[in-house]
């Protein structure tokens, strides 16, 4: 299911919850070459929910776009829902037409 192409509604609501408050965490290089084994971070995009409800929402369209669904975790009142890997990153950002991002947009905003 990774290589269909999902639901227009479906890429669209990921984006919009992404652009929303979602962000992405890049490995850093310089300390995973550093540090070897002891680095463990990789690629991660996190999508935010306001409530379980929306949590649910969001695991429903990750599952329709193709992607394999991580645990969420709780953080302050809301959930993270993470999608991890190089691979799945690029993909989910290409899906929603921000491949390239290296940052949230949360610090694209504040950069302006």
């Amino acid at each position: 299911m990774p290589n269909a192409k999902p639901n227009r509604k479906v890429i669209e609501r990921l984006a919009d919850l992404f652009r929303r408050n979602g962000y992405v965490r890049r490995a850093n290089p310089v300390r995973r070459k550093k540090e070897k084994a002891r680095y463990k971070k990789g690629d991660e995009v996190r999508l935010v929910a306001e409530s379980k409800k929306e949590l649910a929402e969001i695991r429903r369209l990750l599952r329709a776009a193709g992607f394999r669904r991580r645990h969420p975790f709780a953080k302050g009142r809301q959930w993270r829902q993470p999608v991890y890997g190089v691979e799945e990153v690029a993909r989910f950002l290409e899906l929603i037409g921000e491949a390239g991002t290296e940052e949230s947009p949360r610090a694209r905003r504040s950069a302006r």
